[in-house]
């Protein structure tokens, strides 16, 4: 059985932080949460902190690429990269985010999703998140309308057979929307709308399907109007209704971000990057989904028309972001970056918190600038 400690680390849970605490590691979970001055038992590794935060790893759930990879490219380097790219920003649960594409492009991105997962030899990647290809042709940003097509319960099945699906965004008011929303709960699979058009009448429809779920909230979704109002209302109106958030301060404004952290409750929030491939690269021409893209002052947005295409966002700084816009201490918001992701997905019981019995996915973060001082996956240190 090995034995490892990291000492002299605050330790962040959310709504707790232990100063100066060990934390033991044996067999890949964690063991014990000790405060300081408790005397510890022998190791076969020690890490000293110097008193960084020690935070549950981060879950990405929504993120196409980084470092010049998407994760649906047919190159079997693609998925490895990301993944490593990912792991550097924090994340020890990733979940590979498709774009609107064909069902053959998707199905084979599928496969290599599947051969990573024999081996994870970066971060985990529990499921895959399908955003498109059912959503609104009105409604699209940086997805590919050649793909668009009607809500179709066989084909994602027929792709979860490859590898796991773990969410499914679409648009609720395409045809069969809200009852799409059913079939995909009753398959294991967390129904999200985004990419739409909706009615609050129409949202009304497939929450009452179950639908408890909102892509990239405020982008590319109905908005709030004072006659209907829309998703980004819905998703203010109802605080069971879990909503994702780029909060790189450019897909959503900081005002926008202070108002979802006071009317939201803190376990309806979930922080994603919605990264694309030129994340982690510098400024520059690039792409989406086979769509041009410019990279200028850190903002990606389509040659053709200057729509947003995904973020170079980094789940650290969309999380020291979040801390400074809205003066929360770290305790309160880090249930935003692992554990409300984790309950959603059914994953409550295994990661995001430090507390015995919990898998040793753990993050070492600068508390001065939130950069990521080292990553352990299942104990195992991996940068």
């Amino acid at each position: 059985m090995s034995i490892i400690r990291i000492t002299n680390a605050s330790v962040i849970n959310p709504e707790v932080r232990i100063n100066g605490a060990s934390v033991i590691i044996e067999d890949a979970e964690i063991a014990e949460v000790l405060p300081a001055g408790t005397p510890l038992p022998d190791a076969d590794e020690t890490y000293d902190a110097g008193g960084a935060l020690l935070v549950p790893g981060f879950f990405d759930i929504h993120a196409h690429g980084a470092v010049g990879y998407e994760i649906t490219d047919d190159d079997p380097a693609a998925i490895p990269a990301v993944c490593k790219a990912k792991l550097e920003e924090g994340v020890t649960s990733y979940f590979p985010t498709t774009l609107t594409l064909g069902h053959e492009a998707l199905a084979k991105t599928m496969e290599r999703v599947a051969l990573y997962c024999e081996k994870e030899e970066y971060c985990r990647v529990p499921g895959v998140h399908l955003e498109g290809p059912f959503i609104n042709p009105s409604s699209l940003g940086a997805q590919n309308p050649a793909f668009v097509r009607k809500p179709d319960i066989e084909e994602v099945l027929q792709l979860a057979a490859i590898a796991p699906v773990s969410e499914m965004t679409f648009a609720a008011e395409m045809e069969g929307g809200a009852e799409f929303a059913r079939q995909l709960l009753e398959n294991g699979i967390v129904p999200s709308c985004g990419h739409s058009k909706a009615t609050y009448a129409q949202f009304r429809d497939a929450y009452a399907r179950g639908l408890r779920h909102l892509t990239h909230f405020c982008n590319q979704m109905s908005p709030l109007h004072h006659r209907d109002i829309g998703l980004v209302g819905a998703g203010l109106l109802h605080d069971d209704v879990r909503i994702e958030i780029i909060c790189d301060k450019v897909h959503v404004s900081v005002p926008m971000i202070q108002l979802v952290f006071d009317r939201k409750p803190i376990e309806s929030i979930l922080l994603i990057t919605d990264s694309m491939r030129a994340s982690h690269l510098p400024d520059g021409p690039s792409s989406i989904g086979g769509l041009d893209v410019i990279v200028k002052n850190g903002e990606a947005r389509l040659a053709k028309d200057g729509a947003l295409a995904g973020s170079m966002l980094r789940m650290n700084q969309a999380l020291r972001n979040v801390v400074e816009v809205t003066g929360l201490p770290v305790e309160d918001v880090i249930q935003t970056t692992s554990w409300n992701q984790a309950e959603e997905l059914g994953l409550g019981d295994q990661f995001g918190r430090i507390e015995p019995g919990y898998a040793a996915d753990l993050v070492l973060l600068d508390e001065a600038d939130y950069s990521v001082k080292g990553v352990f996956v299942g104990g195992e240190k991996r940068l």
